[in-house]
């Protein structure tokens, strides 16, 4: 699947943006990353696979795109400093962070996986709030700067199994539709809600059934992860007097 064709205005509004991206060494990470430097974007890639990103960086530069990674875990606020500090040192602003990282455990709620619960806190609801609170001063200091959350469609449509899950990304989308209310227009936030897409998500559950379920329904209906990369060229390449503010993007054969 090639990335879509962006019309002049787009591509100028892209053209030379900063863009931090969490969870980037692989998925939607990766594609939004790759995507992003085709059209002349500077990513600043973080995540916990080091290897991965110094891999993702050469692959980016082979193809005269600009990148730089900093090793980082979303659970540690100092990390997303650092991961903004990387940006701003390197390409002396920075226009957008991506909050991708995420992770889901699924299970009944009575089976009381307070681990997985915690992880999901730290990473889906905390992670996101600490890269939006080391990017939130740079983005006033420039009097400009743009949130894009990636959430999921799990926070649509509340189903058995998920309940934790769902709950993380739907606490980020009532904390973003808060902060568009208390922002005056110069920090932009858009959240982007995926269905299922074709990545390794389902790796890292421990549930079983529930993993070969979600592995079940990638396979037979999984969109690729350019589509949500086109999802955040389209919100961040939009004037700046224009907000995007929820996109949701799911196959077109999902319930």
């Amino acid at each position: 699947m090639a990335g879509r064709n962006r019309n002049p205005e787009e591509m100028e509004n892209l053209k030379g943006k900063v863009v931090a991206v969490t969870g980037a060494s692989s998925g939607m990470g990766k594609a939004i990353a790759i995507e992003l430097a085709k059209n002349g974007v500077k990513v600043v890639l973080g995540a916990r696979r080091a290897e991965q990103l110094q891999q993702l960086v050469e692959e980016i530069e082979s193809k005269d795109g600009e990148a730089t990674f900093t090793k980082i875990d979303v659970k540690n606020k100092a990390d997303l400093v650092r991961l903004i500090d990387t940006a701003v040192e390197q390409y002396g602003k920075l226009d957008v962070i991506v909050n991708n990282a995420g992770v889901s455990q699924l299970s009944r709620i009575d089976e009381l996986d307070i681990e997985g619960w915690e992880e999901m806190i730290d990473i889906n609801l905390k992670g996101v709030l600490y890269g939006m609170a080391a990017a939130i001063p740079v983005f006033k200091q420039q009097q400009s700067g743009h949130i894009v959350n990636i959430i999921s469609t799990a926070g649509i449509k509340i189903v058995p199994m998920q309940g934790v899950y769902a709950g993380t990304k739907n606490a980020i989308r009532t904390i973003a539709e808060s902060f568009r209310q208390e922002s005056n227009g110069n920090i932009r936030i858009t959240g982007i809600s995926p269905g299922f897409v074709k990545t390794d998500f389902a790796k890292n559950i421990k549930n079983e059934e529930m993993k070969t379920t979600i592995q079940k329904g990638m396979e037979q209906i999984a969109i690729s992860p350019i589509a949500i990369a086109n999802a955040v060229i389209f919100a961040i390449s939009q004037p700046n007097d224009v907000e995007i503010g929820d996109i949701v993007i799911r196959p077109s054969k999902q319930n």
